[in-house]
């Protein structure tokens, strides 16, 4: 029988701990950490465990001086980290190399994963991208109605452009329920395709916060949407999967909103240019003609062609009053642009609404006091046939007739002669006053 190798404890630990680490290389786990204790060395030695099973584990301290945590017991982690053996004692451990909060690290983790599958299924090639068009005359938003992110885009679009009108399709930006409703925003502006160009947009926040920027199907609706999308989600820094799809990333929503309209001090700056250009035109051209008139003369002076020179004359003065005419047509219609963009502006301003609400609101409060002094007078006149019948049973106006009311000592009327004794007093009321009486006889 041949003899089996036989192994030394030490030995054993050896080859057991160069076989883990051989085998697994590197790994990630998910865990809370117990019995977590820092000696004065500055590694970090702790147990990460789930509901049903354990490990120890050890961070060295040129590793956990780049983890922006505090590890604290109960803390559930993510870590990336080495299998191995501690030989003396033969114990099986983990080497941290890495360590961050379990919720932000799946999430990160997730993000890469899906951004790696988008990517490699096409959606962020660039050239499916598409173009902003020249002219925008309709903008879509796809935020919330109340967040700063759509204060920022109607600030900026009113200083640069006003005549540029926004459609709002108000959808969550946060949360379980903002994925569905930003898709549901996205598929309508689509169905009614009224704008030029939409803007998918919210403020800073977290990678949770922004998470719902992140979905799958929202990637794809974008990425197949018809009309040319720009992404303005959180912070120059933050990146989301709706930021790759999209045809166009704005760094924030006010540059969305500076992406999509033109500054009119630049109009006014390329009407100007184009006048002083058309001015030293008509410069050149006056001083062209002024030098071959000048030719022309010294022509006809030398051959004495009288009636060539008058033809010449008459020619010049044609040409001269058709470039004055042609000026003052196009400064007239460069003028009448500037009318017609003045015009646009006051009828959008608020004003010109401010004037129907004010008379609605008098008109309103007229009725309200028609309506009041109404109700006043119907009730005053309730009231008053309501004292009539009030009087007419009132026992005073009984008594005024001639009546009168008996009452014996403890003010109780007196309705039977046999309530009362023989020579008992009595009060006798009538209508001007009162007396006492006395009970004659049996």
């Amino acid at each position: 029988m041949q003899q089996s190798h036989i192994f030394t404890v030490h030995g054993l630990n050896s080859e057991v701990r160069q076989v883990l680490e051989q085998g697994f290389g590197s790994v990630w786990l998910v865990g809370e950490i117990s019995n977590f204790a820092a000696p004065g060395s500055g590694h970090w030695y702790f147990t990460l465990k789930d509901e049903r099973a354990q490990i120890k584990a050890a961070m060295f301290r040129n590793a956990n001086q780049r983890v922006r945590i505090q590890p604290q017991q109960g803390m559930q982690v993510l870590v990336r980290a080495k299998l191995t053996v501690y030989e003396p004692r033969g114990d099986y451990q983990l080497i941290i190399e890495h360590m961050e909060d379990a919720g932000a690290g799946l999430l990160q983790q997730q993000y890469e994963q899906l951004k790696a599958k988008l990517q490699a299924a096409g959606l962020f090639d660039p050239q499916t991208k598409q173009a902003l068009p020249t002219r925008i005359n309709r903008v879509g938003v796809i935020t919330s109605p109340t967040g700063a992110a759509v204060r920022d885009i109607l600030a900026v679009m009113k200083r640069r452009d006003p005549a540029v009108e926004v459609i709002i399709y108000p959808a969550s930006v946060q949360g379980q329920s903002a994925p569905q409703e930003l898709l549901q925003m996205l598929q309508r502006a689509i169905a009614r395709n009224e704008v030029n160009v939409l803007i998918v947009s919210r403020g800073g926040g977290s990678l949770e916060d922004l998470w719902c920027f992140n979905n799958e199907q929202l990637a794809h609706a974008l990425f197949a949407c018809p009309i040319p999308t720009i992404a303005a989600i959180g912070h120059e820094v933050d990146f989301t999967i709706a930021d790759f799809v999209a045809d166009v990333r704005a760094a924030t929503p006010s540059a969305a909103a500076e992406l999509v309209t033109r500054d009119q001090r630049e109009t006014m700056q390329v009407i100007t240019h184009l006048e002083h250009r058309l001015a030293r035109v008509w410069q050149a051209q006056m001083t062209s003609w002024q030098h071959q008139q000048r030719y022309l003369q010294q022509r006809l002076q030398q051959q004495h062609p009288q009636r060539q020179l008058q033809q010449n004359s008459q020619r010049l003065d044609e040409l001269s009053n058709r470039a004055q005419s042609a000026l003052l047509r196009q400064s007239k219609l460069h003028q009448q642009h500037q009318q017609q963009l003045q015009q646009r502006l006051l009828a959008a301003h608020p004003k010109r609404l401010l004037a129907p609400a004010q008379l609605q609101l008098q008109q309103l409060q007229q009725r309200q006091q028609t309506a009041m002094r109404s109700v006043l007078k119907q009730a005053h006149l309730r009231l008053q046939s309501t004292i009539q019948t009030l009087q007419v049973v009132s026992p005073l106006e009984t008594i005024a007739r001639g009546y009168a009311v008996l009452q014996n000592d403890q003010g109780q009327v007196i309705r039977d002669p046999a309530e009362l004794a023989p020579q008992q007093v009595f009060n006798v009321r009538v209508a001007k006053g009162e007396f006492k009486a006395t009970k004659v006889g049996d």
